[in-house]
């Protein structure tokens, strides 16, 4: 039985029980719980469309029952996590997105068939949106680190390499969307090339908190919420991310520090980017949780 008890794992696994949607229980049951993976298979189907798509609110700031690419990555995220990116599952998520991919092989982050549905003011909605590297890169990164092979990924890379090659002024989630895709692509030597050249514009542009009791003096990047920073572990969330060379073992373990020490007072991590509407705010914050306690497992940091 989950209790609240002092150690991190067991103050997580009350707040999940007690806040999460079925597919939040079922992946904490089966990463920390040694839980089978079919029942979180089943609850992802729940927001699986007949065009191949997700869609209702799996991504908790789009609502409504439309497939949309970012909800498909979430849903391509849940399958890589319990080793299932295969078959005719992904077969069928990958004739979507190239069903809706623009004319350059890629993906735009919001669809206009949300129109008339809610979503998060902070994802623009237009007619006619243009490919994105925030939308495309982690699904491209991975898919070809599952070795998935289909047609879609062809042009979808070409897209992510030149959409990369040209990054000068970014964000944070535009970086983290080339590293996810960098930390899969095939070609490890132009990938290491460029991860390199990304590390030092992070750095330039002083897009990674550094030393969090400084939090205060880093930039937060336009259109980001107050306080929206991001820190080392965001960009290496693992240990064999190309991410992870572009801080010093110091820099890493501060910022391991400052995640361990985020977890609140009812066992889970908190949002920090913007909220609009209060059920994505009880719906992130397990997603968040997860996330928090994979990165901290990854690194050897213990949990309970």
């Amino acid at each position: 039985m989950a209790g609240t008890g002092a150690d991190p794992l067991a103050r997580a696994e009350h707040f999940i029980w007690l806040t999460a949607r079925v597919l939040e229980q079922r992946r904490f049951a089966h990463r920390f719980l040694d839980g089978d993976p079919d029942p979180v298979e089943t609850a992802l189907t729940a927001y699986r469309n007949e065009d191949g798509g997700y869609a209702h609110a799996l991504e908790p700031d789009l609502r409504g029952p439309v497939s949309q690419p970012l909800h498909t990555a979430h849903a391509l995220s849940v399958l890589d996590s319990i080793g299932r990116c295969e078959g005719l599952r992904v077969e069928r998520i990958c004739r979507y997105l190239s069903d809706v991919s623009t004319k350059e092989g890629a993906l735009p982050a919001l669809l206009p068939l949300q129109r008339g549905y809610p979503a998060a003011p902070f994802v623009p909605l237009v007619d006619d949106p243009p490919a994105e590297l925030l939308a495309t890169g982690p699904i491209v990164g991975l898919l070809h680190r599952n070795e998935v092979w289909h047609a879609w990924l062809f042009r979808a890379t070409d897209f992510c390499w030149s959409a990369v090659d040209a990054l000068e002024q970014s964000h944070p989630y535009e970086i983290e969307a080339a590293i996810a895709f960098l930390d899969g692509v095939p070609d490890r030597t132009r990938a290491e090339r460029a991860a390199d050249r990304l590390g030092r514009l992070v750095r330039g542009q002083r897009l990674a908190v550094l030393d969090p009791a400084r939090r205060a003096e880093y930039p937060v990047a336009p259109g980001y919420a107050p306080g929206e920073h991001h820190f080392p572990h965001d960009y290496a969330r693992t240990p064999g991310s190309l991410a992870r060379r572009w801080f010093t073992d110091e820099e890493l373990e501060r910022s391991l520090d400052h995640l361990a020490a985020e977890q609140q007072e009812d066992g889970g991590w908190p949002v920090n980017w913007r909220q609009w509407a209060p059920g994505t705010a009880l719906e992130g914050r397990p997603l968040v949780t997860l996330r928090a306690l994979e990165t901290l497992r990854s690194y050897g940091r213990p949990l309970g």
